[in-house]
């Protein structure tokens, strides 16, 4: 029977935080980007602004703190970050006053192929120095337990074909970017850096890769083609896992005002899938 969760809808959370250029700085590193920090953080570095902070012994199994407290108490044991659809209203000045404030928007159950679902869509606003620079509406679904371990990933496909996509970028994942991009969300759910847990606890084939990282990375793939602060959206929607040490490829085209992006693994299946708009039309 479906729960109501109609009281949970529109409770909300306020952060406060800096746009501290050292922390910036480690994020452009992290993403392998290069140049310097201009006026403004980069676009995606809102994700590592206005952090958790629940206190290491209110953690639960997972890492993930234990729900009740803004979230709502999903009693399903597996929680993913599913989409996300963000607005870049203003740049973010480095060293700028940041404020977010966000509600929960819906909470939605479903029953789906691998059991009993709840989405729950939370929207993110944040203002820099009292402007309005970002609004997200972020879904996270929670699922039950997984009845079976997940398959490794198909072997890599030689013959893939990626000429349909004018903007490239192949990377491997390594632990060392899952740790630092872990570290400087302070996201501390066990999938993305413990490996016995993630194959025995959750039945995946190997550590997952963030999906905020491969969306971070493709926004960055943006910025190496179009220049600093190019877009005005960016929505992202995770359609299967991406996995460390497994080679990916980040893809993008522009028609306009338009850009289609994709994360793909190296076996040809659909990581990620994003649109963009920019600020300007080339």
């Amino acid at each position: 029977m479906a729960k109501d969760w109609s009281a949970w809808v529109g409770g909300q959370q306020i952060a406060h935080d800096r746009a501290d250029i050292g922390a910036a700085t480690r994020w452009r590193a992290m993403l392998d980007s290069e140049g310097a920090i201009g006026a403004a953080v980069p676009q995606s570095f809102h994700w590592g602004l206005c952090l958790p902070d629940a206190p290491t012994a209110q953690l639960g199994l997972d890492g993930h703190p234990h729900r009740g407290g803004f979230l709502p108490p999903v009693d399903l044991p597996r929680r993913m970050w599913a989409s996300s659809a963000v607005t870049f209203l203003a740049p973010i000045p480095v060293g700028s006053a940041v404020k977010r404030t966000s509600t929960i928007a819906s909470v939605t159950q479903k029953s789906g192929g691998t059991g009993q679902l709840v989405f729950v869509e939370v929207d993110h606003s944040l203002t820099a120095d009292g402007q309005t620079a970002v609004q997200e509406r972020q879904t996270i679904v929670y699922r039950e337990a997984a009845s079976a371990p997940m398959p490794a990933s198909a072997p890599p496909k030689e013959d893939l074909d990626l000429s349909a996509w004018p903007w490239q970028r192949s990377l491997t994942p390594t632990e060392p970017l899952l740790f630092r991009f872990s570290a400087l969300t302070f996201n501390s759910h066990r999938i993305h850096y413990d490996l016995p847990y993630a194959r025995e606890q959750e039945l995946y084939p190997g550590l997952v890769v963030q999906g905020p990282l491969t969306a971070s990375l493709l926004i960055d793939l943006c910025s190496r083609h179009l220049g600093d602060q190019p877009l005005a959206s960016f929505s992202f929607r995770g359609v299967s896992p991406a996995f460390c040490s497994e080679a990916m490829h980040l893809l993008g085209r522009q028609e306009g005002h338009a850009i289609n992006l994709c994360a793909l693994g190296a076996d040809g299946r659909t990581v990620m899938s994003a649109t963009a708009t920019t600020k300007e039309a080339p």
